[in-house]
């Protein structure tokens, strides 16, 4: 096992410890088991630190312009990918994730070594940046330190730190949008450019569905209007995605939640004249949810005392159930499910009476994936809700599931819906029958817990009128099996398949 680099200075001994931190944790998710994610970190930091003072070196000894790298952290992370290439290419393949040896042996991940103009547009477009503005991008959006914090290691002025971040949050799409007109695309792709740049820059600007088609069936355009839309919250995952290769999403969760337990809950990287604010948002809205908590509590209480009422028959009101004794009640209120911290605790929903706990006859209702995991989009009447009153249960959306292309470790689908009502923000869900994973989303963004996964609208479609339709598409790997999803749901309530 290779001995760590030794720092030059007190300067780059503070800068090691952040780095070994990030380097760690991307390993940790690249490997099998603790010892190999050790080893691996230990072979991709030395040859990371290598590389950067090689580079530093030449740069001193030339005419003083910089070469095209990457800041000290990514060209770490992306150190950690070259390694477990080489542990793969050696025979030491089973030390690492068995995900990620799929990966490495796919077109995948040749596109990050391959000729440069085949590379991803966030790849290129963060190494033709300056390495002060690289750093500061990358900082504050995938490590997810706090404003303040990223300004004061830069040497920057606090005051315009939030303007200083905007500058280079719009010169990392500059240089985005060039390198996308530098890359080698047929003649559809081409006639999509300006239209693309043009719907990127506006946030209030609809995407013509035309091009949405289109965005669902090209990766490479995909990926563009991810690093040229820099509304919406999508920067992160897009650098993360394009720079690092496989497991982008699940190293950038990490880094937030790290970031979480050190700086507390609200989101990390918020400025300090925002800070107050967040944090009563964010304290409302744990009151919010704790009286709803306590409220459809007492309500089951109550339930439960009327059911034990002797010589209540129910008769008339589906009080049937009740005087038998039925268990309507036994499901707890909030479930233990596991529940990804939300960059926005305001936006979690509460726990609802017409959720898992019980139907509206009185019976337990049957299980369902997404049990004890906050729904941002209102659940309004399910179906079963209402063919309580008698009435016949009415779909309240069409799914359309088309498998666009597939191959041996992967395969990219699309999923139109078309709802009966008129929607103001939607969440779509689905389950895997075969352990399928997805690795990209594009005009949504994914969340996946087991088989079950869910994509919430984008802020640019999240309005869609009554008969209308809503598509995304995404990438995703298999492996044995692809048969297709089931259970599709729309804002909770279940949807027909076409």
């Amino acid at each position: 096992m290779p001995d760590l680099p030794t720092p030059k200075d007190a300067a780059e001994a503070a800068l090691f410890s952040e780095c070994w931190d990030a380097v760690l944790s991307y390993a940790d998710l690249c490997t099998s088991g603790s010892t190999a994610a050790n080893q691996l970190a230990r072979e991709a930091f030395a040859l990371g630190i290598r590389e950067a003072r090689a580079a530093e070196d030449g740069t001193a000894r030339g005419s003083g312009r910089r070469s095209s790298r990457l800041p000290r952290i990514p060209l770490l992370l992306t150190a950690v990918r070259t390694t477990a290439a080489t542990w793969e290419a050696r025979g030491q393949g089973h030390k690492l994730d068995p995900d990620l040896r799929l990966w490495l042996n796919s077109d995948k991940a040749a596109r990050y070594v391959g000729p440069p103009l085949s590379r991803p547009i966030a790849l290129r477009g963060l190494r033709d940046m300056q390495e002060p503005d690289a750093a500061l991008l990358w900082l504050a959006e995938v490590e997810a330190l706090p404003l303040h914090a990223v300004v004061r290691r830069q040497g920057l002025d606090p005051t315009a730190a939030v303007e200083e971040l905007n500058q280079v949050r719009g010169l990392f799409r500059d240089r985005c949008h060039r390198n996308h007109l530098d890359t080698p695309m047929d003649a559809e792709c081409r006639s999509y450019v300006r239209l693309l740049d043009a719907v990127t820059r506006s946030p209030g600007a609809d995407t013509p569905p035309d091009l949405s088609r289109h965005l669902a069936t090209c990766v490479e355009c995909a990926e563009a209007a991810a690093c040229l839309r820099l509304h919406g919250g999508g920067l992160p995952a897009a650098l993360a995605q394009g720079v690092i290769g496989w497991g982008g999403l699940a190293y950038l969760e990490r880094r937030r939640r790290a970031a979480e337990v050190r700086l507390g809950a609200g989101r990390p990287d918020a400025p300090d004249a925002e800070g107050t604010a967040t944090h009563l948002a964010a304290s409302r809205a744990r009151m919010l949810r704790g009286g709803m908590l306590a409220a459809a509590v007492l309500v089951s209480v109550v339930a439960l005392a009327v059911s034990m009422m002797p010589g209540d028959t129910g008769a008339g009101s589906g009080g049937e159930n009740v005087a038998q004794g039925n268990p309507a009640d036994s499901t707890p209120v909030a479930g233990p499910g596991s529940v990804l911290p939300s960059a926005d605790p305001a936006t979690s929903a509460a726990p609802s009476s017409s959720g898992p706990a019980a139907s509206a006859s009185g019976t337990p209702s049957a299980p369902d994936d997404d049990a004890g995991k906050p729904d941002p989009e209102p659940q309004g009447t399910s179906s079963a809700t209402a063919g309580a009153g008698g009435s016949e249960d009415t779909a309240a959306c069409e799914v359309t599931y088309d498998l666009v292309n597939q191959w041996p470790d992967g395969f990219q689908a699309t999923v139109t819906v078309t709802t009966a009502v008129t929607l103001d923000g939607w969440r779509v869900a689905w389950s895997f029958r075969d352990g399928q994973k997805v690795d990209q989303m594009w005009d949504a963004s994914v969340a996946q817990n087991g088989s079950r996964v869910s994509a919430t609208a984008a802020d640019y479609n999240r309005s869609v009128s009554a008969n209308g339709t809503l598509t995304f598409g995404f990438l995703a790997s298999w492996q044995g099996k692809n048969s297709a999803p089931y259970a599709f749901t729309l804002n909770g309530q279940t949807c027909t398949n076409s």
